[in-house]
C-alpha cells in the first residue's frame, strides 16, 4: 500500500460506512467520519458505548467502506478496506491521551462520548465497485 491510500482514506470532509458482525454474525453498519490512518496499514478510530463496539469486543473483523458521488455513476469513487481490530482500549493511558486528541479537533463533548479507541490493522483495500482493476491490494 501507498501514502496514495492514507492520503485518501485521511481526506477532511469525509464519512464512511463501517460494517461489523457479532460473533453470530449479525451485521450491524454505522456512519463514521471519524477514523484515522496512522501509518499505511494502521488505523485508528474511537467509539461511544454502541452496537459497533460491542460487536468488535466478540468478532475483531470489519470493513470501511467510503464513497465519493460523482455527477454520473461511473465517476463515483471509493474504497472498501478490510480490517482487524488489534486493540481495543476501554481505559487507560491510551484512551486518556485519545480522548485530549478529540477534545482539541471535536471538542469536549465529542471526547466524554468515547467509550473505547480501537486500533485496526488493514488487511485488503479493494475498490468500491470491483470490476477487477483499481485499488485492490492484499496485505
Amino acid at each position: 500500500m501507498t501514502t496514495k491510500l492514507m492520503d485518501y482514506f485521511n481526506k477532511s470532509h469525509r464519512i464512511g460506512i463501517l460494517s461489523t458482525a457479532d460473533k453470530s454474525g449479525h451485521v450491524n453498519s454505522g456512519v463514521f467520519g471519524s477514523p484515522h490512518m496512522t501509518d499505511e496499514k494502521t488505523i485508528v478510530m474511537g467509539l461511544s458505548n454502541n452496537r459497533t463496539l460491542t460487536n468488535l469486543q466478540q468478532n475483531p473483523y470489519a470493513v470501511y467502506q467510503i464513497i465519493e458521488p460523482g455527477k454520473a455513476i461511473d465517476d463515483w469513487k471509493g474504497i472498501r478496506v478490510y480490517m482487524v481490530a488489534v486493540k481495543i482500549a476501554t481505559s487507560g493511558e491510551d484512551l486518556n491521551k485519545f480522548k485530549k486528541q478529540i477534545a482539541k479537533v471535536a471538542g469536549e463533548d465529542a471526547a466524554k462520548m468515547m467509550m473505547a479507541q480501537v486500533v485496526f490493522e488493514v488487511t485488503e483495500v479493494r475498490p468500491l465497485v470491483d470490476m477487477g482493476q483499481g485499488w485492490e491490494h492484499s496485505i
